[in-house]
């Protein structure tokens, strides 16, 4: 048994990365209640849990993107598996690259006949989060 099955939760962790970069794209950006705090979550496309942002992870993507939250919706980002020290331990975490996401070449459009199937999870890697 996977212990990380037996503590589920609403948000993601980072072993749910499963020690890979995840290219994900924003769908919406919530405020909620984490305990006792008001922090903004990212939901992403295809994906049930959302990322609970810290200071560190809203900074890259205001480097990436804008400051305004607004104009995140639909723009790809890439998660990651990393450690960070909290109170003195380090910790596993997950965080935001820096760098913007790389972009599929475009590929020329096939004859309607010949047509290929869309990727799964519209090019982004599957991860069951």
């Amino acid at each position: 048994m996977d212990i990380n099955a037996a503590f589920p939760s609403n948000y993601l962790k980072c072993s749910d990365l499963q020690n890979q970069e995840v290219m994900v794209t924003i769908q919406r950006i919530e405020m909620e209640d984490i305990g006792g705090d008001h922090k903004p979550v990212l939901y992403f496309l295809g994906k049930e849990r959302g990322l609970v942002l810290n200071k560190t992870n809203a900074n890259a993507i205001v480097q990436l993107h804008s400051p305004e939250t607004d104009h995140w919706i639909g723009k790809k980002i890439v998660l990651f598996p990393t450690q960070t020290d909290f109170q003195g331990k380090i910790v596993p975490c997950i965080r935001v690259k820096l760098t913007a996401p790389e972009q599929p070449p475009a590929q020329p459009q096939a004859p309607p006949a010949q047509q290929q199937a869309p990727q799964q999870q519209g090019g982004q890697d599957y991860i069951p989060f």
